[in-house]
């Protein structure tokens, strides 16, 4: 019976885990306001079982100095605009930078697992919380549209997150 009872309660946490794999996630979760971040996309699956040949991410205003990181197979665009402010980077003074990323042309099938990355700094004049990179995979017939913002713990499409600490709060 404690065998029923144990095999029982780790199929329940299986279970109840294998929602969280499914989402497009970061793969660091805390940075510090003010800070440089390396931001690594995980895509664990394509769209239903089709493969995922576009990944576009949304680079919310207080992230700047964006730079993405080319991957092989894939064509890589940046979308840019103004900024709300101009942000110091170490002096020069930035005005306009990337919005959107934007890989394309690549294959990555719903079997396979794949990262995309790119870089940039949290504005120091952000506040602590929850910072969205709302992201979509682009399939041949559809698209996942990892794009919630609210916070819902409950969201069936949350949007990759970070949760941000202030300065002297962090590690590093």
């Amino acid at each position: 019976m404690i065998r029923i009872l144990a095999a029982s309660a780790t199929l329940v946490v299986a279970l109840t885990a294998v929602p969280a794999f499914a989402h497009v996630t970061l793969e660091v979760q805390e940075a510090a306001v003010g800070s440089t971040y390396k931001a690594v996309l995980r895509i664990p699956h394509g769209c239903g079982t089709e493969a995922t040949n576009v990944v576009r991410v949304q680079i919310p205003e207080g992230f700047y100095n964006v730079k993405p990181m080319p991957k092989a197979g894939w064509t890589l665009e940046t979308v840019t605009g103004p900024y709300s402010q101009p942000y110091d980077n170490h002096g020069t003074q930035l005005n306009e930078g990337v919005t959107e990323i934007v890989w394309s042309g690549g294959d990555l099938p719903n079997d396979w697992y794949d990262e995309f990355v790119f870089r940039g700094t949290f504005a120091s004049t952000l506040e602590a919380g929850t910072f969205y990179f709302p992201a979509i995979q682009g399939c041949a017939t559809g698209e996942e549209a990892w794009i919630d913002v609210t916070g819902d713990e409950n969201a069936e499409m949350p949007a990759p997150s970070v949760e941000l600490v202030p300065a002297d709060a962090a590690d590093h």
